[in-house]
């Protein structure tokens, strides 16, 4: 199972689509039962290439929190 990379900050970006890196049409086809692993990998890889300087570093760091937590840092965060 591939990790939505859903990092809780659902400010799409205007003039780009992207707020995580991923754009609407992306961010549906992640909640489709059909959607394979394969195309979330390469997903997961275009999105990180769409992402500069410290956009890249703070979904990188919130990825990784989700991944070995379970939420997201923005999360953890309103929980205290």
């Amino acid at each position: 199972m591939i990790i939505s990379p859903c990092i809780s900050i659902c400010k799409t970006d205007p003039q780009t689509d992207y707020g995580c890196g991923r754009n609407n049409e992306e961010k549906k086809l992640w909640k489709l039962e059909d959607t394979n692993d394969q195309w979330k990998n390469d997903n997961l890889t275009n999105i990180q290439k769409r992402l500069t300087g410290w956009q890249l570093e703070s979904f990188k760091n919130s990825y990784k929190y989700k991944i070995e937590n379970g939420i997201s840092l923005f999360k953890k965060d309103l929980i205290k």
